[in-house]
């Protein structure tokens, strides 16, 4: 079995368990995840959420958004005036 067909083949309960374990660092179980665990558990979490899941609920999704209102730039910066 190969890497791709080894992510196509999980399920989301899989997927869960292995993200959950990344984020406490360790498995169900409560033994602790090796360096070399974390990171190949990563990289199929973010593989199978790249395949599966839609672009806002994946692995580091950063939400770029826009600024409400008409305009999108900032105001230029007003000086305060400091008063006695």
């Amino acid at each position: 079995m190969d890497y791709r067909q080894l992510i196509d083949s999980m399920t989301p309960e899989v997927y869960r368990d292995l993200k959950r374990a990344v984020e406490l660092g360790k498995w169900p179980d409560g033994r602790r995840l090796t360096p070399e665990q974390r990171e190949h558990c990563l990289q199929a979490v973010i593989a199978w959420g790249q395949r599966n899941l839609p672009e806002g609920e994946r692995v580091g999704y950063i939400d770029r958004g826009h600024k409400a209102g008409e305009v999108c730039d900032d105001p230029a910066p007003q000086p305060l005036s400091w008063r006695d």
